[in-house]
């Protein structure tokens, strides 16, 4: 949800690309059921997601890392030590709040996770929206 949400609101800014993989995905599988139903509720299509598993390469031709909770951030300083200054929660400026994975829970957690999304993505916007 965070790629594409963050994708919807820089969408004004083509030359920016915004990708998300993850630290357990289920490759090429796509987005969850309840995500894609709640993103496209909100005008904002996933239809065409694959999963994709994060990479030391991917990690060192990123400017920006975002993670969703501190473990995550920690399995990224293990698997690459050098994005430590440009890996952050997506939550870092709403006091570093974790976004909580909603997999395999019911929608509640993904609405929650999704509404945590999108004001952590707004926070970042200022930076990211120049």
């Amino acid at each position: 949800m965070g790629e594409y949400l963050l994708r919807h609101k820089l969408s004004h800014k083509p030359d920016m690309t915004i990708e998300s993989a993850g630290i357990g995905a289920l490759v090429d599988k796509p987005a969850d059921e309840t995500a894609r139903q709640i993103l496209m509720e909100n005008g904002i299509d996933a239809t065409n997601h694959k999963a994709r598993q994060v990479t030391k390469e991917m990690l060192a031709q990123a400017d920006l890392i975002l993670a969703m909770e501190e473990k995550h951030l920690k399995h990224l300083y293990d698997m690459a030590p050098q994005v430590r200054g440009k890996a952050f929660l997506m939550g870092k400026w709403l006091d570093n709040q974790p976004v909580p994975d909603p997999y395999r829970q019911q929608r509640p957690a993904f609405e929650h996770a999704y509404k945590l999304i999108d004001q952590a993505s707004d926070a970042w916007l200022k930076f990211l929206d120049k």
